[in-house]
C-alpha cells in the first residue's frame, strides 16, 4: 500500500527505539562559545545583511522518488547521548525530496558549542536505495527528542523539528496529528506566504536527571531573522517555555505570532458532502479562545467550498488553541489513523500581547493529506524593521487545557436539512453544567444572534445521549452568502456555556 505524502511525513515521527551504541555522531570545525545573548546578536547582525538561503543539498538527493525516500530512514540505537546517562536521545531525518536545504546542528555543553557532520553511517537503508554523493553541502534535514516517558530504558519520541519553521509535539501516549511554526508571514494574502526558516539549531546536553530539553533556533527569511529558545518539558501535556526576538528586515505588516496549522476534512457539520465510511476526519475540530474580556468562546471548524478568513478582535488574549475534543474511537471509526489520539495545542501568552485577533484560515480541502487550518495571533500594529521584538508564550500539547472559567463546552455541532427538507436546522450539544439540574429549563436564557437572515427562536432540550443540554434552532438566510452565527445559554447574568460561534455558508 502506498503512503500519502502526508501520512509518510508523520510517520517520520512515527517510530519509537531505544538502545545504546558506541558509536558518537561526528563533528566539524572548532569549538564556539555560545550564549543566548550571542545567539540574539546574531539574528541581530544578519537581519542587516541581504538574505542568503542554506545551500541545496546534491541534486542526486533532490531528486529521490517518494520511495527511495522511505528507503533511508535514522537508526535510533545510533542517536545522539544514546551511550550516555544523559535523560535526552536526538535522532538526525536525511535530507533530499521534500527537504532540499539542510540546517546546522550544533551541540552546546557548558558555553562552547560545536557543529555536528552529517555522517550517513547513522542510518539503515534497503538495497533499493542509490548510491549517493556526500559533500560538503550535506546536513541534517531536522530532529527528533526521545526521552524515557512511561518504562525504564525505552527512549519515546516527543518532539520533532523539520522543515522551514515547522515543529510537531504530543503529549505521553498521544499520536501526532497538528504543527506549530516559528512564525507565519502573509498567510492567506493574495501575494503569497512567506515561510522563514530555522537554518540552525543549538542543542544544550542535559545533565543526568534533568526534566528538561533546551534547543535554540535561528530563524531566517527574506523578511526577517530571529533567536529562538525552546525548554522543552516531555509528559501528559508535553509543555514547550518559547521566548524569541526577531529583528524585521521590512516592515511587517500581517504577521503571525504562535502560528498552529492542522487538517479538518469533515465532521457532523459537513459530513454530506463526503463519500466516506468514517463520520468525521480531522486532526483537530475546534478553535478555543480565552479572550481579554473573560470570555470563553468556541468555534467549530469547517472546510469551506472556498478561501475562508475570520479574525477575533481582542485586547491582551489570555489564551488560545486548536482543540481535538472528540476522544472516543467510534467517533471517527478509523483503527489506522486513530484521529482520536491526536493533541490539542494551547498557547498561553507570556505577557500582554496587546490589541490585535485571533484569525482562522480555513482552506478548501478534499482529502486529509493536507493541512488546511492555520490559527495564529495577528497583532494590530505592524513590526517596523530595524527593531527588535520580544515575545513569549507557553505551549501544551496534550489534552485541553484546564477550564478558563466554570462554563459548560461545546460537545458537538450538526446542521442540515429539518425532516421537511427545507429548514436549515443548527443543533448544538453542551455538556452538563449544574444550573441544568431540576425539572425545568425555562430559567436559562437562550442567546442566539445572526449577522443576516432570519433566526427562529431556539429550542432548549435535555440530551440523554450526552447527559447536557442540545439547544437548536433553525436559520433563513434568504439571499445571504454566509451568515455568522452566535448562540450562549445564560442564567442571573452568569455566562453557563461557552460563546459558540459560526460561519455558516451557502
Amino acid at each position: 500500500m502506498s503512503l500519502s505524502r502526508r501520512s509518510f511525513l508523520m510517520m517520520l515521527g512515527a517510530a519509537s527505539l531505544a538502545g545504546r551504541a558506541d558509536a558518537l555522531p561526528m563533528f566539524k570545525g572548532t569549538p564556539q562559545p555560545f550564549s543566548r545573548d550571542w545567539l540574539e546578536g546574531e539574528a541581530e547582525r544578519l537581519s542587516k545583511q541581504a538574505y542568503t538561503p542554506m545551500p541545496e543539498v546534491p541534486q542526486e538527493w533532490r531528486d529521490l522518488s517518494y520511495d527511495e525516500y522511505r528507503n533511508i530512514w535514522f537508526n535510533s540505537h545510533k542517536g545522539l547521548w544514546t551511550d550516555t546517562a544523559r535523560p535526552f536521545h536526538v535522532d538526525f531525518f536525511h535530507p533530499g525530496l521534500y527537504f532540499p536545504r539542510p540546517v546546522e546542528v550544533n551541540i552546546v555543553d557548558g558555553d562552547v558549542a560545536q557543529t555536528l557532520a552529517f555522517d550517513i553511517s547513522l542510518f539503515d537503508k534497503t538495497d533499493q536505495f542509490p548510491d549517493l554523493p556526500i559533500d560538503e553541502t550535506m546536513g541534517y534535514s531536522g530532529l527528533r527528542l526521545r526521552a524515557e516517558l512511561q518504562e525504564p530504558e525505552i527512549f519515546e519520541e516527543f518532539l520533532v523539528f523539520q522543515g522551514a519553521s515547522y515543529f510537531r509535539g504530543i503529549g505521553t501516549g498521544q499520536n501526532y496529528g497538528l504543527s506549530a511554526r516559528g512564525l507565519a508571514l502573509n498567510t492567506g494574502d493574495a501575494e503569497g506566504e512567506e515561510f522563514p526558516d530555522f537554518t540552525r539549531f543549538w542543542l544544550e546536553a542535559p545533565e543526568a536527571g534533568a526534566r528538561t530539553m533546551i534547543v535554540h533556533a535561528l530563524l531566517d527569511g527574506p523578511s526577517v531573522t530571529g533567536a529562538y529558545t525552546f525548554t522543552i518539558t516531555p509528559g501528559l501535556p508535553a509543555v514547550v517555555d518559547f521566548e524569541a526576538v526577531l529583528f524585521p528586515r521590512r516592515d511587517l505588516d500581517h504577521v503571525g505570532l504562535a502560528p498552529l496549522t492542522s487538517m479538518f476534512l469533515f465532521d457532523e457539520t459537513n459530513r454530506n458532502r463526503f463519500d466516506d465510511f468514517r463520520p468525521a476526519v480531522h486532526d483537530s475540530e475546534g478553535l478555543m479562545i480565552w479572550n481579554g474580556a473573560g470570555e470563553v468562546l468556541w468555534r467549530p471548524l469547517a472546510n469551506p467550498a472556498t478561501l475562508q478568513v475570520s479574525s477575533f478582535v481582542d485586547d491582551g488574549p489570555r489564551g488560545f488553541g486548536l482543540m481535538q475534543r472528540n476522544r472516543n474511537p467510534n467517533d471517527f471509526a478509523d483503527l489506522e489513523a486513530h484521529y482520536e489520539n491526536r493533541p490539542s495545542l494551547w498557547i498561553t501568552p507570556g505577557e500582554d500581547w496587546g490589541r490585535g485577533n485571533v484569525r482562522l484560515v480555513e482552506i478548501p480541502a478534499d482529502r486529509e493529506i493536507y493541512d488546511n487550518i492555520v490559527a495564529y495571533w495577528r497583532p494590530r500594529e505592524p513590526l517596523p524593521a530595524g527593531r527588535a521584538h520580544r515575545m513569549t508564550y507557553s505551549m501544551a500539547w496534550g489534552t485541553e487545557p484546564p477550564r478558563p472559567r466554570p462554563v459548560a463546552r461545546v460537545l458537538n455541532t450538526r446542521m442540515g436539512k429539518g425532516f421537511d427538507q427545507i429548514k436549515n436546522v443548527v443543533t448544538i450539544d453542551f455538556e452538563d453544567h449544574p444550573a441544568f439540574a431540576g425539572e425545568d429549563l425555562d430559567s436559562i436564557t437562550k442567546f442566539i444572534g445572526a449577522s443576516r437572515g432570519q433566526l427562529t427562536e431556539g429550542v432548549l432540550q435535555r440530551n440523554p445521549g450526552t447527559g447536557g443540554v442540545r439547544l437548536a434552532f433553525s436559520i433563513d438566510p434568504g439571499d445571504a452568502q454566509a451568515v455568522e452565527l452566535r448562540a450562549q445559554l445564560v442564567k442571573d447574568e452568569q455566562s453557563l456555556t461557552e460563546v459558540w460561534l459560526y460561519r455558516w455558508t451557502a
